[in-house]
């Protein structure tokens, strides 16, 4: 039996997704991935910054457009950096994802990509909606006027 490791690693982290997107839910998958991209995927040498959940037709989730990098001593069984990698979800998870993407234009994005406490790879994967343009600015004035007044509360005591 594999020994269980304290916490997790976090690989990558898609910081725009908050920004673009109004989470509302978020959930957790395997993927489905080769030898050659899981040793990439420990040495960090990923990115999911464009990354989008979408069904291929198959009836099965699919990550798009995550990049993993090559391992450089793989030789010449290397994997393609940017393929279409299957997420591993429960039916019913994938059922409620499918309905909210078809039935209310909902986008899947992967927020964390990371090793769990049993060293094996997951993504965490969020629903949300686009945010429109004026609500990128509001959250933009919110952020900067949390930064001025934790600035302000710190000088003045």
């Amino acid at each position: 039996m594999a020994q269980k490791r304290e916490s997790g690693k976090l690989v990558a982290e898609n910081r725009k997704a908050r920004f673009n997107y109004a989470i509302e839910d978020k959930l957790e998958a395997g993927l489905v991935l080769t030898g050659s991209e899981v040793k990439s995927l420990r040495a960090g040498k990923a990115n999911i910054g464009d990354a989008y959940a979408s069904d291929e037709g198959g009836g099965a989730l699919y990550l798009i457009n995550a990049h993993i990098a090559e391992y450089a001593q793989s030789g010449r069984n290397t994997h393609e950096p940017t393929r279409p990698r299957k997420l591993l979800l429960h039916k019913r998870e994938l059922d409620r994802l499918m309905g909210a993407i078809q039935r209310q234009g909902m986008t899947v994005v992967p927020l964390k990509l990371y090793f769990n406490a049993r060293g094996i790879a997951k993504v965490q994967l969020g629903l949300g909606k686009g945010k429109k343009l004026h609500d990128k600015r509001e959250t933009e004035k919110r952020r900067d006027w949390d930064r001025q007044k934790g600035r302000l509360m710190r000088d003045k005591g």
